[in-house]
């Protein structure tokens, strides 16, 4: 075959010709040379600032040389897709508008948008950072995103998914803004090893069934990890590390997987702590309703669990350690298994508000917990003798809070030995009927 024949079948047939890379310089013009690529092509934008916004309607891949910085000059969303298989790389994207009604971002990824990547990007000072608004199957991977710093309520979410199944979001790093994921109406996502730092809600789930959320880490969030109204979601290996008053809720969201989580107070050097009474708006003082340890060493979330209205879930293998309340169990959440965990350190290990009776052990397996002053004869790792983490004067403490001036007084005390004695006069909740001896290692 002579060299022209190669080159009449590229001509005739468009789809065997190799693909085009082309180096843009700032200036150059972004949007006439993707009007001018032909699908497959790579465009490269050299370091400095080009100028946006622009909008992605075929497969091509859009890279940044370092130091390329594409600029949307405050108005829309920096970069849009609309053609599936398109590839956003290596950019800093910056600068979109502040339209909450237009939901504007520094990638936006619509409906034609199937399989596309964006990965190893720097969002800076956009309203959200990547937004999937009906795009399935889309991989983000590697992105540092830093949302607007101010008030959470004007502030847009790291990455915003509305109806976006099969979303890969893995090894981002999300800080500032509103929520660092909010997904809502969605299915079939995988979130996973992400960081989240200084958010409202980490990772918030609203309708989102079938999904994984996975090795994540949140620190200093308001709260950690929020499943709403989403049934069979898998939350495994997360941490949450000084998120203000919830490591992790369960809202009327069923069949849940929990295991081998870790939700902890933070350590923070004794200079910042600070009293409540010095100012709500010093972000360095606890809130004034957060659990305040003697040892003024931890700043622990006022609930390490918190379910609402959530059943038939597997609860498992976490350790939940330096909260006010290790677990608050409450309005009708039924058939949940319970087992293995490891409550350390908690200002009340368990809040059940309700009166059935729980067993919270599985197969001869309970929970340790930290306060549970036991013996072990026989040297199995288990208990002689069964937990309750609750009595009667809980009960009241909950419901008349003001009662705890009583407290300390001769006739709790004599109450409470009395029902350590005679535990049939206890009233219904929690029970451990095999408590461990020892923090479970974690079972993934």
């Amino acid at each position: 075959m002579t060299p022209l024949v190669p080159l009449l079948l590229a001509l005739a047939l468009p789809g065997l010709a190799a693909a085009a890379t082309r180096i843009l310089a700032p200036g150059d013009g972004l949007a006439a040379a993707v009007a001018a690529a032909a699908p497959g092509d790579e465009l490269v934008l050299a370091a400095g600032a080009h100028a946006g916004p622009v909008t992605l309607d075929r497969a091509l891949t859009l890279r940044g040389e370092p130091g390329a910085v594409l600029d949307g000059g405050g108005e829309g969303s920096v970069v849009t897709v609309t053609a599936p298989g398109v590839a956003i790389r290596n950019l800093t994207i910056r600068g979109s508008g502040r339209d909450r009604e237009a939901m504007d971002a520094g990638v936006v990824l619509e409906k034609g948008a199937r399989g596309a990547l964006v990965e190893g990007n720097t969002l800076l000072d956009n309203l959200h950072g990547v937004r999937l608004q009906g795009s399935p199957d889309i991989t983000a991977r590697g992105n540092d995103i830093t949302g607007r710093i101010g008030r959470q309520a004007d502030a847009g979410n790291g990455f915003m998914i509305w109806n976006a199944p099969g979303a890969l979001i893995e090894d981002n790093h999300v800080r500032f803004g509103r929520d660092g994921i909010f997904t809502r109406v969605s299915k079939q996502d995988v979130f996973r090893g992400n960081r989240f730092e200084k958010t409202r809600f980490a990772i918030h789930y609203m309708y989102t069934s079938d999904s994984v959320i996975e090795n994540n880490v949140s620190i200093d969030n308001t709260v950690g990890y929020a499943i709403m109204f989403s049934d069979r979601v898998r939350i495994v290996g997360n941490t949450s590390d000084g998120d203000r008053d919830l490591g992790l809720m369960l809202n009327s969201s069923n069949y849940a997987e929990v295991r081998a989580n870790r939700v902890v107070g933070r350590e923070l050097p004794a200079a910042r702590w600070l009293t409540s009474s010095q100012g709500a708006d010093d972000d360095m003082a606890p809130a004034s309703d957060a659990p305040v340890h003697a040892d003024h060493d931890r700043l622990g979330p006022e609930k390490c669990l918190f379910i609402f209205n959530a059943n038939k879930s597997v609860i498992e293998d976490n350790r939940f350690e330096g909260c006010g309340i290790g677990i608050h169990f409450t309005a009708g959440a039924e058939g949940n298994a319970v087992a293995g965990n490891a409550f350390i350190g908690n200002q009340s290990q368990v809040k059940y508000v309700g009166t059935r009776n729980l067993d919270w052990s599985e197969d001869g397996r309970g929970n340790y917990w930290s306060d549970n002053p036991a013996f072990d004869l026989d040297g199995d790792g288990i208990a002689d003798a069964a937990y309750r983490p609750n009595d009667i004067i809980d009960r009241v403490m909950w419901t008349a809070p003001q009662a705890r001036l009583l407290m300390t007084s001769p006739a709790v005390q004599v109450i409470r030995w009395a029902q350590s004695r005679f535990p049939a006069t206890l009233p219904g909740g929690v029970l451990d009927s095999a408590p461990l001896m020892a923090p479970p290692e974690a079972r993934p």
